[in-house]
């Protein structure tokens, strides 16, 4: 095993190595390749996607940027240089005041920008790179001293939200919603919102000297780029975030924010014969586990219900499953209108349960809560636990390391239950009707049953409980199959020719291409970034 554990490390390194230099190979082509241009630039920040090693995210943002270059769109780079004192990705959970792995963050990023000047105020048609560094705020410094976790979430400071624009990071890097109030995590949050008040400060000062046309992020919820965001928005400065496609080697962009995933389907919009053939085959293969989400396979192995589970469901009049999430997820801020978070809907579906004993309750874990390195700390198994769950009667717990089939399931169910989980979008695809707690990225049509308070909640599930049967409006199959298709085949930018899974599917490294497949007349991908960012686009793929 630990020979493994070297060997692979090993690998990786040298991956690594071999696509920093190609990416240097490529960097310098670019450069040399980029004709002069004077318009205003656009600005792409980079801080959350990557310490030592080519992300996804990385891989969008520099192609992206390279196509813009080679187009004669200035581009600045606004890249960390030991910027904060303590950053989300950097962070050591275990140990919050552990030293910054800067050395090789700082290494990997000017591998990404080799070739490109460093910025020294605005030159016409030139891009550059601006390096900004760490300066401690000492009356801030003060202004935080003695705060408890509740205020720091609260807190706000020249007009600026930092310690909300610091809690969504600082939640997913402890792996929990519910912060505990000791001083790690005080220490952590006060760090992180000196960062972001020194993020502010850099960026507004770079905004200042260049007036950008946009300014393109990764998704805007961890700190630096939600700091960012939040400058350029005050400025009236049009900001685009990314994130990784449903697609394998797909990109996401829009000029919302990412993890909320806005879309906008003409009402007119009616699949076709053709379109909705492509949207079957893909789920026949999501039906049998054979997907990946951000270069993770969870169901490798995915298994119908077993003898013993269809025993004990016979003797039920009716089954309920309900889907959870991962509680520390970056979707969970925009999740969260209906009830204070995850945990709290969860007690209301248990105590319902204690009431209505005919009915057996399948409580499903996600299974990114075991994810490798993003384990959760809060989970629903500790949830489970905590409230005595398993010695209730009519409620099943599957774990996170159990592959039964959930499709299965919602077959045989009443009906279902989601917080935020895209399982919800499925189910009423598959024709189920599905009760809703959290807002989806879905949730923006008709897809789903949808209560808009805590009691309206409550009322619906008894409401569904005690039916025989419930009405699912035909605009929720329709919607949710629009809405599947318009995310796999119109908003899912594909990269595929451009970047490749690394030695960690996590990870991607540059495949080889020429410069002028880069062009938008060569890739739609680039064409549909290109347009969205300069012309206001939607960011979407055409037929």
């Amino acid at each position: 095993m630990l020979k493994e554990f070297f060997t692979q490390r090993i690998k990786r390194g040298l991956v690594r190595r071999l696509n920093n230099l190609k990416i240097a190979r490529v960097a310098q082509l670019v450069t040399r390749n980029s004709p002069t241009s004077t318009g205003a630039p656009v600005i792409f920040f980079k801080a959350s996607t990557g310490i030592d090693d080519l992300s996804w995210n990385s891989g969008f943002h520099l192609l992206t940027s390279w196509a813009f270059r080679l187009q004669g769109i200035p581009v600045i780079y606004f890249a960390c240089n030991s910027g904060m004192s303590h950053c989300v990705l950097g962070t050591n959970r275990d140990n919050p005041q552990k030293e910054m792995p800067c050395k090789s963050c700082v290494a990997q990023a000017k591998a990404l920008y080799n070739g490109v000047e460093k910025f020294e105020g605005l030159k016409v048609g030139k891009s550059g790179v601006n390096w900004f560094d760490f300066q401690r705020g000492p009356e801030l410094e003060n202004a935080l001293s003695g705060l408890d976790v509740d205020h720091l979430s609260r807190f706000t400071y020249h007009e600026i939200p930092l310690g909300s624009l610091c809690l969504p990071g600082l939640r997913w890097v402890l792996r929990i919603h519910h912060l505990n109030d000791d001083e790690s995590t005080r220490y952590l949050f006060r760090e992180y919102i000196l960062s972001a008040w020194n993020v502010a400060q850099k960026f507004d000062e770079m905004l200042d000297l260049t007036q950008p046309r946009a300014v393109v992020v990764f998704n805007g919820q961890f700190f630096p780029e939600a700091t960012a965001r939040y400058m350029a928005l005050k400025r009236g400065i049009r900001v685009i975030t990314h994130e990784v496609g449903l697609q394998p080697a797909t990109a996401y962009f829009t000029a919302g924010e990412a993890t909320a995933y806005p879309i906008h389907i003409p009402d007119q919009f009616e699949m076709n014969e053709e379109q909705n053939a492509k949207l079957d085959a893909y789920l026949a293969k999501r039906f049998q586990g054979d997907f990946t989400m951000a270069g993770i396979k969870f169901w490798a192995d995915m298994k119908g219900l077993d003898e013993s589970f269809l025993k004990k469901a016979a003797d039920f009049k009716q089954i309920v499953p309900v889907f959870t999430n991962v509680i520390f997820d970056t979707s969970q801020p925009h999740a969260n209108t209906v009830f204070e978070d995850m945990f709290d809907w969860l007690d209301m579906v248990l105590e319902i349960a204690r009431e209505n004993r005919e009915t057996l309750f399948v409580i499903r874990a996600h299974p990114d809560e075991l994810r490798v390195r993003k384990s959760s700390r809060e989970t629903v198994e500790g949830w489970v636990s905590s409230r005595g769950v398993d010695k209730e009667p009519n409620v099943v717990f599957v774990s996170p390391r159990e592959t039964l089939s959930s499709y299965e399931l919602i077959q045989r169910s009443k009906f279902v239950m989601i917080y935020n989980s895209t399982i919800g979008l499925e189910a009423s695809i598959m024709g189920a009707a599905v009760l809703c707690a959290g807002r989806a990225r879905f949730t923006q049509y008709p897809t789903v049953f949808f209560p808009q308070t805590v009691e309206d909640a409550r009322r619906k599930m008894k409401e569904f409980l005690a039916v025989d049967s419930i009405d699912v409006p035909l605009e929720f199959k329709r919607n949710a199959r629009r809405f599947l298709y318009y995310q796999l085949f119109k908003t899912s930018l594909p990269f595929g020719e451009f970047l490749e899974p690394s030695v960690r599917a996590t990870q991607t490294r540059l495949k080889s291409f020429a410069l002028d497949e880069l062009a938008p007349w060569r890739s739609e991908a680039v064409q549909v970034i290109v347009d969205g960012v300069l012309k206001g686009g939607d960011f979407l793929l055409g037929e």
